[in-house]
């Protein structure tokens, strides 16, 4: 049994962190989200990270399943990724005229992924799904925005909920949700608004936080595409978290239909700030009508990086080594589970997983495990999509189920009668 880690110094950082940061760590990254439960299992600062691990600055080491919450993919510091934007930076990065870098990387994105014929640049995922959103009400003159239940596609107001603070009546007031997986209710919404819907946006699969994966039905996106089509709005798919871990071509390409528009971050670049929206080629005069930009989106660093990281995964045949090595890990964790006597849900397409103990409804239960996980060097999070990259071995998933059977161990002990 390994001793459970301590964080003396991650406290004390985070007190300094609060006096000047709102919430001392904000947003997804940080405790006050709701994946960090009970808070003190969790380092919240990293001192440095290679490969699939980090290091927080109370000096353990964590082999890491949230990839910085999905940008790291080839494993962080990647050799051919950073001697790529080391190159770039020598030439220049953030300049008054783009680099060609920029051309060489939609190229290279048009020549990869199967729905595009063209790849507008930015640096967040948000900046991507609100740009496709803003296009398709462009291009179709139309309002109304089309969502699933549970859906994740940024921070802007438009992906806001009526209750959230900040938000307004009228930045929500055209957004239309309806359950995944229901193609009735997708029939019944252009029937109810004839010529008023400018677009479905959609993840590949349902990946939300706080709820197991659901893959698409058979049959789904066939069915949607083709109402889409017949109905003059547009299909949008937030391919931000799942991109290049199901396919190179798109997730889109691998759940067999084709985008309208597609949105890319997190992993097109191992880490480096920029993200695409690639479309079709009926699109590209609405693209070139916007008024959209941003003071980096054109920096040549991140795009240097960007072809690095898409040719090497191509080279590995990415897609197929993360969801080998996730469905590895997906078996030999839900078998330990059921060595303790505990129910492991594993969701989703393995290179992008959820777990949840299913045991106790409350996620309590759930929460203990992780959090003794946590604490012995296997870094998951209670309520979100974990992530695999392609540095992580069979050594390191050994080294997991093992922590794994630990945690099993301590929470069979405490709550024997689960």
């Amino acid at each position: 049994m390994r001793d459970a880690f301590t964080y003396p110094n991650a406290a004390e950082q985070f007190r300094r962190a609060a006096n000047v940061i709102p919430s001392g760590v904000y947003g997804h990254l940080g405790p006050v989200e709701g994946c960090f439960i009970p808070v003190d299992a969790f380092p919240l600062f990293s001192s440095r990270a290679k490969g699939t691990y980090f290091w927080d600055i109370d000096g353990h080491r964590f082999i890491d399943y949230m990839c910085a919450f999905g940008p790291n993919i080839l494993g962080y510091g990647d050799p051919d990724v950073e001697e790529a934007a080391a190159k770039q930076r020598e030439r220049g990065d953030c300049t008054t005229a783009p680099s060609l870098t920029m051309i060489d990387f939609a190229e290279l994105l048009v020549e990869t992924v199967a729905s595009a014929d063209w790849a507008f640049f930015a640096k967040n995922g948000n900046d991507v799904t609100t740009l496709a959103v803003m296009a398709a009400r462009a291009f179709t003159h139309r309002k109304k925005i089309v969502f699933f239940k549970g859906y994740y596609h940024g921070v802007g107001a438009w992906t806001q909920k009526i209750d959230y603070a900040g938000i307004m009546e009228e930045d929500v007031q055209n957004n239309i949700c309806i359950d995944w997986n229901d193609v009735t209710a997708v029939e019944r919404v252009f029937a109810e608004n004839p010529g008023g819907i400018a677009a479905i946006i959609a993840q590949p699969y349902m990946h939300g936080n706080f709820m197991d994966n659901e893959l698409p039905a058979d049959g789904f996106w066939k069915k949607v595409r083709k109402l889409c089509t017949d109905n003059g709005a547009l299909l949008i798919v937030d391919d931000v978290r799942a991109g290049f871990r199901l396919d190179l071509a798109g997730s889109d390409h691998y759940f067999g239909f084709e985008a309208d528009l597609i949105c890319f971050c997190k992993a097109i670049a191992n880490g480096y700030n920029v993200s695409a929206l690639c479309g079709k080629d009926f699109l590209k005069n609405t693209i070139s009508s916007m008024s959209y930009t941003g003071s980096y989106w054109m920096s040549a660093v991140p795009f240097a990086a960007g072809i690095a990281c898409i040719e090497k995964m191509k080279k590995l045949d990415c897609p197929k080594l993360l969801i080998d090595k996730g469905a590895k890990l997906a078996r030999e964790l839900t078998k330990a589970a059921t060595d303790y006597g505990f129910n492991l849900r594993v969701s989703g397409v393995p290179s992008l997983f959820y777990l949840r103990l299913a045991d106790d409804p409350s996620l309590m239960l759930h929460q203990e495990w992780i959090a003794e996980c946590v604490r012995r060097g296997v870094f998951f999070t209670n309520h979100h999509n974990h992530f695999i990259n392609a540095a992580l071995t069979d050594a390191d998933i050994a080294e997991t189920v093992d922590i794994a059977r630990d945690a099993f161990e301590i929470i069979r002990e405490r709550h024997p009668g689960k």
